[in-house]
Protein backbone atom coordinates (compact mmCIF):
# COMPACT_ATOMS: atom_id res chain seq x y z
CA UNK A 1 0.00 0.00 0.00
CA UNK A 2 1.54 3.29 -1.12
CA UNK A 3 0.59 6.84 0.97
CA UNK A 4 1.38 10.14 -0.78
CA UNK A 5 0.66 13.22 0.97
CA UNK A 6 0.54 16.63 -1.30
CA UNK A 7 0.17 20.27 -0.03
CA UNK A 8 -2.62 22.04 -1.09
CA UNK A 9 -3.91 25.64 -0.87
CA UNK A 10 -7.05 27.01 -1.88
CA UNK A 11 -8.00 30.85 -1.74
CA UNK A 12 -10.97 32.05 0.49
CA UNK A 13 -13.52 34.44 -1.95
CA UNK A 14 -12.97 36.79 1.53
CA UNK A 15 -10.66 37.78 4.43
CA UNK A 16 -11.39 35.19 7.47
CA UNK A 17 -11.27 36.42 10.85
CA UNK A 18 -11.87 34.58 14.35
CA UNK A 19 -10.99 35.69 17.40
CA UNK A 20 -7.07 34.27 17.38
CA UNK A 21 -6.36 36.02 13.67
CA UNK A 22 -7.27 36.24 9.96
CA UNK A 23 -6.36 34.28 6.45
CA UNK A 24 -6.78 34.56 2.98
CA UNK A 25 -6.61 31.20 2.01
CA UNK A 26 -6.92 27.38 3.11
CA UNK A 27 -3.64 25.32 3.70
CA UNK A 28 -4.85 21.58 3.27
CA UNK A 29 -2.76 18.00 3.15
CA UNK A 30 -4.16 15.60 1.10
CA UNK A 31 -3.42 11.97 1.35
CA UNK A 32 -3.74 9.86 -1.35
CA UNK A 33 -3.67 5.98 -0.90
CA UNK A 34 -3.34 3.13 -3.57
CA UNK A 35 -3.32 -0.63 -3.33
CA UNK A 36 -2.01 -0.88 -6.81
CA UNK A 37 -5.34 -1.27 -8.75
CA UNK A 38 -7.91 1.86 -6.36
CA UNK A 39 -7.00 4.68 -5.18
CA UNK A 40 -8.72 6.41 -2.72
CA UNK A 41 -7.96 9.81 -0.72
CA UNK A 42 -8.66 12.46 1.88
CA UNK A 43 -7.85 16.02 3.36
CA UNK A 44 -6.96 17.30 6.71
CA UNK A 45 -6.78 21.19 7.78
CA UNK A 46 -3.73 20.85 10.04
CA UNK A 47 -4.46 23.47 13.40
CA UNK A 48 -2.22 25.86 15.85
CA UNK A 49 -4.27 25.42 18.33
CA UNK A 50 -3.54 21.70 18.28
CA UNK A 51 0.12 22.32 18.44
CA UNK A 52 -0.40 21.18 14.12
CA UNK A 53 1.60 22.16 11.32
CA UNK A 54 1.88 20.67 7.83
CA UNK A 55 5.18 19.20 8.63
CA UNK A 56 4.16 17.98 11.59
CA UNK A 57 1.08 16.23 9.95
CA UNK A 58 3.59 15.10 6.97
CA UNK A 59 5.74 13.55 9.56
CA UNK A 60 3.40 11.58 11.31
CA UNK A 61 2.11 10.34 7.93
CA UNK A 62 5.16 9.40 6.41
CA UNK A 63 6.09 7.59 9.57
CA UNK A 64 3.04 4.86 9.35
CA UNK A 65 3.90 1.51 7.44
CA UNK A 66 3.10 0.13 3.82
CA UNK A 67 0.34 -2.52 5.73
CA UNK A 68 -2.28 -0.55 6.86
CA UNK A 69 -6.26 -0.62 7.87
CA UNK A 70 -8.62 1.78 9.52
CA UNK A 71 -8.03 -0.28 13.00
CA UNK A 72 -4.78 -0.76 13.05
CA UNK A 73 -4.48 3.03 12.09
CA UNK A 74 -6.64 3.86 15.45
CA UNK A 75 -3.24 2.70 17.74
CA UNK A 76 -1.08 3.69 15.22
CA UNK A 77 -1.91 7.82 15.62
CA UNK A 78 -3.59 10.00 17.93
CA UNK A 79 -6.46 11.90 17.38
CA UNK A 80 -6.00 14.74 15.37
CA UNK A 81 -5.46 15.98 11.64
CA UNK A 82 -3.15 13.13 10.15
CA UNK A 83 -4.59 10.50 11.31
CA UNK A 84 -8.33 11.79 9.48
CA UNK A 85 -6.65 12.42 6.21
CA UNK A 86 -5.35 8.36 5.91
CA UNK A 87 -8.46 7.49 7.76
CA UNK A 88 -10.76 9.02 5.20
CA UNK A 89 -8.47 8.07 2.36
CA UNK A 90 -8.81 4.51 3.36
CA UNK A 91 -12.56 4.78 3.45
CA UNK A 92 -12.45 5.88 0.20
CA UNK A 93 -10.06 3.13 -0.93
CA UNK A 94 -12.53 0.51 0.80
CA UNK A 95 -15.74 2.15 -1.16
CA UNK A 96 -13.71 2.02 -4.18
CA UNK A 97 -12.58 -1.80 -3.77
CA UNK A 98 -15.91 -2.83 -2.59
CA UNK A 99 -17.83 -1.15 -5.55
CA UNK A 100 -20.19 0.31 -2.92
CA UNK A 101 -20.71 4.06 -0.95
CA UNK A 102 -19.10 4.24 2.22
CA UNK A 103 -22.34 4.74 4.18
CA UNK A 104 -23.23 1.00 2.90
CA UNK A 105 -20.10 -0.24 4.27
CA UNK A 106 -20.60 1.88 7.75
CA UNK A 107 -23.78 0.34 7.35
CA UNK A 108 -25.86 3.67 7.95
CA UNK A 109 -28.66 4.57 5.96
CA UNK A 110 -28.72 6.42 2.54
CA UNK A 111 -27.60 10.02 3.38
CA UNK A 112 -29.69 12.90 1.87
CA UNK A 113 -29.12 17.35 1.86
CA UNK A 114 -28.54 18.77 5.55
CA UNK A 115 -29.25 22.39 6.31
CA UNK A 116 -25.81 23.97 7.32
CA UNK A 117 -24.74 27.00 8.90
CA UNK A 118 -22.67 30.06 6.81
CA UNK A 119 -19.93 31.41 8.77
CA UNK A 120 -20.02 35.46 9.42
CA UNK A 121 -16.38 36.28 9.79
CA UNK A 122 -15.41 38.44 13.34
CA UNK A 123 -15.68 42.08 12.33
CA UNK A 124 -16.70 45.79 12.87
CA UNK A 125 -20.43 45.85 13.67
CA UNK A 126 -20.91 47.54 10.58
CA UNK A 127 -19.24 45.31 8.79
CA UNK A 128 -20.89 42.40 10.36
CA UNK A 129 -24.59 44.02 9.71
CA UNK A 130 -23.76 44.23 6.19
CA UNK A 131 -22.50 40.38 6.01
CA UNK A 132 -25.78 39.75 7.95
CA UNK A 133 -27.83 41.67 5.28
CA UNK A 134 -26.16 39.90 2.10
CA UNK A 135 -26.73 36.09 3.78
CA UNK A 136 -29.84 37.06 5.47
CA UNK A 137 -31.92 34.42 3.22
CA UNK A 138 -30.08 31.55 4.89
CA UNK A 139 -31.63 29.80 7.16
CA UNK A 140 -29.01 29.39 9.92
CA UNK A 141 -26.35 31.77 10.62
CA UNK A 142 -22.84 31.11 12.17
CA UNK A 143 -21.28 34.51 14.09
CA UNK A 144 -17.85 34.25 15.09
CA UNK A 145 -17.39 36.90 18.15
CA UNK A 146 -14.91 36.19 21.49
CA UNK A 147 -14.09 39.66 22.14
CA UNK A 148 -15.49 41.56 25.27
CA UNK A 149 -16.97 44.21 23.00
CA UNK A 150 -19.19 41.07 21.27
CA UNK A 151 -22.75 42.71 22.05
CA UNK A 152 -23.04 45.21 19.82
CA UNK A 153 -21.98 42.94 16.62
CA UNK A 154 -24.66 40.56 18.12
CA UNK A 155 -26.95 43.39 17.97
CA UNK A 156 -26.09 44.13 14.11
CA UNK A 157 -26.41 40.74 12.72
CA UNK A 158 -29.62 40.49 14.35
CA UNK A 159 -30.85 43.60 12.66
CA UNK A 160 -29.18 42.40 9.23
CA UNK A 161 -30.49 38.98 9.24
CA UNK A 162 -34.21 39.43 11.46
CA UNK A 163 -35.52 36.13 10.34
CA UNK A 164 -32.27 33.42 9.98
CA UNK A 165 -31.53 31.23 13.03
CA UNK A 166 -28.16 32.37 14.71
CA UNK A 167 -25.43 30.28 16.44
CA UNK A 168 -22.26 31.62 18.17
CA UNK A 169 -18.90 30.31 18.13
CA UNK A 170 -17.28 32.43 20.88
CA UNK A 171 -13.62 30.50 20.25
CA UNK A 172 -12.71 30.41 23.74
CA UNK A 173 -12.85 34.20 23.67
CA UNK A 174 -14.77 34.69 26.85
CA UNK A 175 -14.47 34.58 30.88
CA UNK A 176 -17.57 32.88 32.76
CA UNK A 177 -18.01 36.38 34.07
CA UNK A 178 -18.72 38.08 29.97
CA UNK A 179 -21.07 34.68 29.11
CA UNK A 180 -23.02 35.14 32.53
CA UNK A 181 -23.36 39.14 31.09
CA UNK A 182 -24.18 38.06 27.78
CA UNK A 183 -26.72 35.48 28.35
CA UNK A 184 -29.83 37.31 28.86
CA UNK A 185 -29.14 39.19 25.40
CA UNK A 186 -28.54 35.91 23.76
CA UNK A 187 -32.26 34.61 24.62
CA UNK A 188 -33.92 38.36 23.84
CA UNK A 189 -31.90 38.26 20.12
CA UNK A 190 -33.28 34.55 19.80
CA UNK A 191 -29.57 32.84 19.78
CA UNK A 192 -29.92 28.90 19.06
CA UNK A 193 -26.53 27.40 20.52
CA UNK A 194 -23.34 29.10 22.10
CA UNK A 195 -19.86 27.13 20.81
CA UNK A 196 -17.20 27.22 23.04
CA UNK A 197 -17.78 30.25 25.31
CA UNK A 198 -14.83 29.54 27.75
CA UNK A 199 -11.48 28.37 27.28
CA UNK A 200 -10.92 24.23 27.19
CA UNK A 201 -8.82 24.38 29.96
CA UNK A 202 -10.64 26.95 32.17
CA UNK A 203 -14.45 25.36 31.47
CA UNK A 204 -15.21 24.14 34.68
CA UNK A 205 -16.61 27.61 35.41
CA UNK A 206 -19.31 25.81 33.75
CA UNK A 207 -20.39 24.00 36.38
CA UNK A 208 -23.75 25.29 38.04
CA UNK A 209 -23.67 28.49 35.93
CA UNK A 210 -26.96 29.01 33.86
CA UNK A 211 -27.20 27.91 30.69
CA UNK A 212 -30.19 29.80 29.39
CA UNK A 213 -29.00 28.54 25.52
CA UNK A 214 -27.44 25.10 24.57
CA UNK A 215 -23.90 25.54 25.18
CA UNK A 216 -21.52 23.57 22.91
CA UNK A 217 -18.05 21.85 23.53
CA UNK A 218 -15.71 22.51 20.98
CA UNK A 219 -12.28 22.54 21.95
CA UNK A 220 -13.20 20.88 24.90
CA UNK A 221 -14.30 17.65 22.98
CA UNK A 222 -11.95 16.29 20.31
CA UNK A 223 -13.17 11.43 20.73
CA UNK A 224 -14.90 9.56 23.01
CA UNK A 225 -12.12 10.08 25.36
CA UNK A 226 -13.25 13.21 25.87
CA UNK A 227 -16.61 12.72 27.49
CA UNK A 228 -16.32 11.77 30.68
CA UNK A 229 -15.04 15.62 31.36
CA UNK A 230 -17.89 17.48 29.66
CA UNK A 231 -20.43 16.71 32.61
CA UNK A 232 -22.67 19.44 33.70
CA UNK A 233 -20.58 21.86 31.32
CA UNK A 234 -22.09 21.19 28.27
CA UNK A 235 -25.34 20.54 26.31
CA UNK A 236 -24.01 19.39 22.90
CA UNK A 237 -20.60 18.39 21.23
CA UNK A 238 -19.31 20.03 18.32
CA UNK A 239 -17.82 16.03 16.36
CA UNK A 240 -14.82 17.94 13.79
CA UNK A 241 -13.23 14.85 11.45
CA UNK A 242 -10.02 16.75 12.31
CA UNK A 243 -9.95 16.68 15.62
CA UNK A 244 -11.93 12.61 16.29
CA UNK A 245 -9.34 11.66 13.30
CA UNK A 246 -11.12 11.02 10.97
CA UNK A 247 -14.28 9.64 10.04
CA UNK A 248 -14.29 6.08 12.26
CA UNK A 249 -13.93 7.86 15.35
CA UNK A 250 -16.42 10.75 13.98
CA UNK A 251 -18.99 8.06 13.84
CA UNK A 252 -17.79 6.04 17.57
CA UNK A 253 -18.37 9.52 19.37
CA UNK A 254 -21.54 10.68 17.91
CA UNK A 255 -22.85 7.04 18.82
CA UNK A 256 -21.42 7.50 22.61
CA UNK A 257 -22.45 11.28 22.84
CA UNK A 258 -25.73 10.47 21.88
CA UNK A 259 -26.03 7.50 24.43
CA UNK A 260 -24.84 10.25 27.20
CA UNK A 261 -27.53 12.43 25.99
CA UNK A 262 -25.52 14.98 24.73
CA UNK A 263 -27.31 16.95 21.09
CA UNK A 264 -24.67 16.41 17.96
CA UNK A 265 -23.38 19.47 16.09
CA UNK A 266 -21.36 18.39 13.15
CA UNK A 267 -18.46 20.92 12.25
CA UNK A 268 -15.41 21.57 9.88
CA UNK A 269 -12.04 23.93 9.61
CA UNK A 270 -11.67 25.76 6.48
CA UNK A 271 -11.21 23.03 3.83
CA UNK A 272 -12.51 21.74 0.57
CA UNK A 273 -15.93 19.76 -0.31
CA UNK A 274 -13.10 16.46 0.04
CA UNK A 275 -12.97 17.61 3.94
CA UNK A 276 -16.50 18.12 4.12
CA UNK A 277 -17.60 14.72 2.51
CA UNK A 278 -16.74 12.30 5.22
CA UNK A 279 -18.86 14.85 7.52
CA UNK A 280 -22.02 14.79 6.09
CA UNK A 281 -22.10 11.10 6.99
CA UNK A 282 -21.85 12.15 10.53
CA UNK A 283 -24.12 15.11 10.06
CA UNK A 284 -27.21 13.17 9.10
CA UNK A 285 -29.93 14.14 11.56
CA UNK A 286 -27.56 16.39 13.51
CA UNK A 287 -28.73 18.77 15.96
CA UNK A 288 -26.60 21.72 14.07
CA UNK A 289 -24.85 20.93 10.64
CA UNK A 290 -21.71 23.46 9.95
CA UNK A 291 -19.84 22.25 6.83
CA UNK A 292 -19.61 25.28 5.36
CA UNK A 293 -15.91 25.44 4.15
CA UNK A 294 -16.52 25.24 0.84
CA UNK A 295 -19.20 28.47 0.89
CA UNK A 296 -15.72 30.16 2.26
CA UNK A 297 -13.93 29.53 -0.71
CA UNK A 298 -13.18 31.08 -4.06
CA UNK A 299 -11.98 27.79 -6.09
CA UNK A 300 -12.95 24.25 -4.70
CA UNK A 301 -12.04 20.29 -6.08
CA UNK A 302 -13.07 18.74 -9.30
CA UNK A 303 -16.77 17.43 -8.41
CA UNK A 304 -17.22 19.57 -5.36
CA UNK A 305 -20.39 19.95 -2.95
CA UNK A 306 -23.60 20.42 -3.78
CA UNK A 307 -25.14 23.31 -1.82
CA UNK A 308 -28.35 24.42 -2.39
CA UNK A 309 -31.80 25.61 -0.28
CA UNK A 310 -32.12 22.13 0.89
CA UNK A 311 -28.60 22.48 2.29
CA UNK A 312 -25.27 20.59 1.47
CA UNK A 313 -25.85 17.06 -0.60
CA UNK A 314 -23.53 14.06 0.12
CA UNK A 315 -20.79 13.66 -1.84
CA UNK A 316 -21.14 12.22 -5.45
CA UNK A 317 -19.25 9.09 -6.18
CA UNK A 318 -16.41 10.96 -8.42
CA UNK A 319 -15.58 13.15 -5.10
CA UNK A 320 -15.23 10.74 -2.24
CA UNK A 321 -16.55 7.35 -1.01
Amino acid sequence: MQIEVSRDVFRLAQVFTISRGSRTEANVLTARISDGAHHGWGECVPYARYDETLASVEAEIAGLPDVLSRYSLMDLLPAGAARNAVDCALWDLEAKRAGKRAWELAELAAPGPEITAYTLSLDTPEAMRAQAAENAFRPLLKIKLGTPDDMPRLEAVRAGAPKSKIIIDANEGWSAEVYAELAPHLVRLGVALVEQPLPAGEDDALIGLERPVPVCADESCHDRASLPALKGKYDVVNIKLDKTGGLTEALELRKAALAEGYGIMVGCMVGSSLAMAPATLVAQGAMVTDLDGPLLLAEDRDTPLIFDETGVHPPKAALWG
